[in-house]
């Protein structure tokens, strides 16, 4: 089991071992999640949702216009 401490200052620095798991560089951004039994789940982002842009591609003469994808008209 990997340990780190908490500083003063509310830091902490993650494992060289668990860096090099995650492939961990610096700028590399981490996802805290507490659940309510009081573990703590610690995702490593990878991608933006804006990565994803352009994935999908619109079947030919199936356009929909933003005004039409509105919920609320």
């Amino acid at each position: 089991m990997t340990e780190s401490t908490i500083t003063a200052k509310g830091q902490t620095t993650v494992p060289a071992d668990i860096r090099a798991l995650i492939d961990a560089q610096p700028g590399t951004r981490l996802v805290w999640s507490a659940m309510p039994d009081g573990t703590l789940i610690v995702r490593a982002k990878s991608q933006s949702v804006l990565d994803m842009a352009g994935m999908l591609k619109a079947p030919k003469g199936k356009r929909v216009s933003t005004e039409d994808m509105n919920p609320w008209r």
